[in-house]
C-alpha cells in the first residue's frame, strides 16, 4: 500500500486553520491550487457524504466521492477517497494540533493500492504539497487579516 503525508506550521490559531480546511467556501479557494476540487454537499459531520467536484480530465470524470468517517473538531477529520467509479476508496485524515508558533497540520492520504496507487499517491502528493504551502497559507492571510498597526 501507498500513502503520503504533508506537515504544515501555519502561524494561525488552531480554531481558524480549522475552519479554512472545513469551510466549504474556504476550501474551495485552497483548491483551486490543484485540479479545483470545489466541495458538495461537505459538513464536518460523521457519516456526511460529499463530492469534491474538479474539470474533468481525460482518464478521469472530474468527482471524487467521499464520506466523512470521523471528527474531532478542531483536530481530526478522517473522511474516504475514491477517485473511480466502482474502486476501492482510499483515507484522507486532517491533523490539527497546536504549536509554540500557531498550528501544526498534518495531511495523511493512505491505502492506495497497487502500481496504479503508488503513482496515484505520487501524483497526488505534488499537488496536494502546492495547495497546503501555497493556497492554505494565502487563504489564511486573506481571511485573517491582521490590521496594520498605527505608530
Amino acid at each position: 500500500m501507498s500513502e503520503f503525508r504533508i506537515v504544515c506550521d501555519y502561524p494561525y490559531p488552531i480554531e481558524q486553520v480549522w475552519r479554512v480546511l472545513t469551510e466549504p467556501g474556504l476550501v474551495a479557494q485552497w483548491t483551486v491550487t490543484g485540479q479545483g476540487g470545489r466541495p458538495e454537499g461537505f459538513e464536518p459531520v460523521a457519516g456526511t457524504h460529499f463530492r469534491l467536484i474538479a474539470k474533468p480530465v481525460m482518464g478521469w470524470r472530474g468527482i471524487v466521492d467521499c464520506e466523512v468517517l470521523e471528527v474531532a473538531e478542531p483536530r481530526l477529520l478522517r473522511y474516504t477517497w475514491v477517485g473511480d467509479e466502482g474502486a476501492a476508496p482510499s483515507f484522507v485524515a486532517y491533523r490539527l494540533e497546536e504549536s509554540p508558533t500557531g498550528t501544526r497540520f498534518t495531511w495523511e492520504h493512505t491505502g492506495f493500492a497497487g502500481v496504479g496507487g503508488f503513482f496515484m499517491a505520487k501524483l497526488l502528493s505534488s499537488v496536494r504539497r502546492k495547495m497546503l504551502t501555497v493556497a492554505v497559507p494565502a487563504v489564511l492571510e486573506q481571511t485573517y487579516r491582521r490590521p496594520a498597526t498605527s505608530s
